[in-house]
C-alpha cells in the first residue's frame, strides 16, 4: 500500500504546480461553482490519460517533432487567449448572486480544461520526463498488472487534486463581494493571457530561430 500511496502523490505532485489549469479552474469556480471547476480539471485529467497512453505505448516522440511543438504552442497561445479575454470581458457581469449553473455550458468547460491541457507542451513534457521514466522502472520490476494498479494511482492523485481545487475555488465564491469576485475574475484572466503570450512565444521562437 505504501508503493501504492507514493504513485497517488505523484499524482498530485504533478497536477499540483501553478500553470493555465489551476488559474482556469480559480476563474470557473468564483465564477460558476464547484461543478464546472470540476469540469475544467476533468477535462484536463481527459487530456492527462491521453498522454499516459501515448507515453505507455511509445508514440510520445512523435510529439516532440518541431512541427508538433509548434503547432501545440500555438493552438495552447489561442486557447488560453481566449479563455483570458473571455475571462475578462464577463469580469463585469459577475455576481455573488449569480446563478452557478448559467456561466458556460458544461460541454464547453469540459472541453476548455481538454483543450489547454492537451496543447500545453510542458504536460508533455512532465509524462515523458516524469511518468515515462516511472513507466519504465516500474515495468522493470512489476508484472502487466502492477504496472496498471500504479497508474491508476497516477491518475486517482490527479482526481483529488482537480476535486481539492474544485473546491477551494467553489468556496472562495461564498466569501467574497461582487467587487472583489471581479477583481479576482480580472487577475485570473490576466494569468490565462500572460500564459498565452509565453506559448506564442515559444512558438514563434521554435519557427523562426
Amino acid at each position: 500500500m505504501g508503493i501504492f500511496f507514493s504513485y497517488v502523490f505523484l499524482g498530485l505532485s504533478l497536477a499540483a504546480p501553478i500553470g493555465p489549469i489551476n488559474a482556469a479552474q480559480l476563474d470557473k469556480g468564483i465564477k460558476s461553482g464547484f461543478f464546472h471547476a470540476w469540469l475544467i480539471g476533468l477535462g484536463s485529467l481527459a487530456a492527462d490519460v491521453l498522454y499516459m497512453l501515448t507515453v505507455y505505448f511509445g508514440i510520445v516522440h512523435f510529439l516532440e517533432t518541431p512541427f508538433m511543438k509548434t503547432f501545440l504552442w500555438s493552438f495552447g497561445c489561442f486557447v488560453l487567449l481566449y479563455t483570458g479575454f473571455e475571462s475578462l470581458l464577463s469580469a463585469g457581469k459577475l455576481s455573488s448572486k449569480q446563478d452557478r449553473g448559467e456561466a458556460n455550458e458544461a460541454s464547453k468547460t469540459f472541453f476548455t480544461g481538454f483543450f489547454l491541457a492537451l496543447s500545453n507542451p510542458l504536460t508533455i513534457l512532465f509524462w515523458l520526463g516524469i511518468y515515462g521514466s516511472v513507466l519504465a522502472k516500474t515495468a522493470a520490476q512489476y508484472d502487466t498488472t502492477h504496472l496498471l494498479l500504479y497508474s491508476s494511482a497516477v491518475i486517482l492523485g490527479l482526481i483529488i487534486w482537480d476535486i481539492s481545487m474544485a473546491l477551494v475555488a467553489s468556496s472562495f465564491r461564498r466569501f467574497l463581494t461582487d467587487r472583489l469576485l471581479i477583481i479576482i475574475s480580472v487577475l485570473s484572466g490576466l494569468s490565462l493571457i500572460g500564459f498565452g503570450i509565453y506559448f506564442g512565444w515559444q512558438a514563434a521562437a521554435l519557427l523562426f530561430l
